[in-house]
């Protein structure tokens, strides 16, 4: 849960498709790369950041039940007018300890990876499609990614996405807001908030996390697309006010703000062309 909605940020930055008019017809699938800059907490509740400069790829494809586009990477299970199931993942970079004082001398916080399904309700949705307001609904199942992966928990983030196409003066871009609280269960939060005792010192007692409010987050992200060239950024608002773990000694600050930008360039393209709406 720490910085998974970092990555899925990005996901949404870097799998992205031109804007949508009613349907359209799209490639099959598009490949390239590019380079991303976030500026992140090291943790949700952390007083430390961290900068990452790295190469990304580029990648969408829209085949009939695997889909990688500016949603994120996802198996539609079944599609309605109102309603989609979808399998949605997320991932989550590590937190050594050693590079957080708050965590000095506990267990590095690795990198883990959610999976789980995702039940998706349209609200309400413009007559060319450009403009949609959705309910989203995931529950996804968490594991470290290591040599032996454990199961830490899992998350529950139900949130509202708008998102606006063909928006008057601005032809191309597109801009998405997601807002919704969080939730895990007493697992997933101990992992990132637990002190074990062996771990305890005199700044930072032991700490025994509960499962439940994880507070909420605000995401608002643009993008476009120049001919072979694309660029998204994004900027979120983060709360732990309120939240079932706020007393735990390894939450330094309840508000903060992370952002990043990604720019790619895509060099190949399927000569197969298939509809595509959304």
């Amino acid at each position: 849960m720490a910085r998974s909605i970092h990555l899925a940020a990005a996901l949404v930055l870097v799998l992205s498709v031109p804007a949508a008019h009613a349907v359209e017809e799209a490639p099959l699938w598009e490949v390239g790369a590019g380079v991303a800059a976030l500026d992140l907490p090291a943790y949700r509740g952390s007083d430390q950041r961290s900068t990452f400069l790295m190469p990304i790829p580029y990648f969408t494809y829209h085949g009939r039940i695997l889909k990688a586009d500016r949603h994120g990477l996802r198996g539609q299970v079944f599609d309605s007018d109102r309603l989609e199931l979808t399998v949605s993942a997320a991932l989550s970079p590590p937190a050594p300890s050693d590079s957080v004082i708050a965590r000095a001398g506990m267990p590095d916080l690795q990198a883990s990876f959610e999976v789980g399904p995702e039940l998706d309700v349209t609200l309400w949705r413009s007559e060319n499609r450009a403009r949609f307001l959705k309910l989203q609904l995931p529950l996804r199942a968490a594991y470290t990614l290591e040599r032996t992966p454990r199961d830490i928990g899992w998350v529950f983030n139900p949130k509202l996405n708008l998102d606006l196409t063909d928006v008057r003066g601005l032809p191309g871009w597109k801009f998405g807001f997601l807002a919704g609280p969080v939730f895990g269960d007493a697992r997933q939060h101990d992992y990132f908030y637990g002190v074990a005792p062996q771990y305890a010192t005199a700044t930072r007692p032991a700490y025994a996390a509960d499962a439940g409010y994880a507070g909420v987050q605000v995401l608002a992200s643009t993008s476009k697309r120049f001919r072979n060239v694309w660029f998204g950024a994004f900027v979120r608002y983060d709360s732990l006010a309120g939240a079932v773990f706020a007393d735990s000694p390894l939450v330094r600050r309840e508000n903060d703000v992370a952002g990043g930008f990604a720019v790619s360039w895509i060099f190949g393209e399927s000569s197969t062309r298939v509809p595509v709406d959304d």
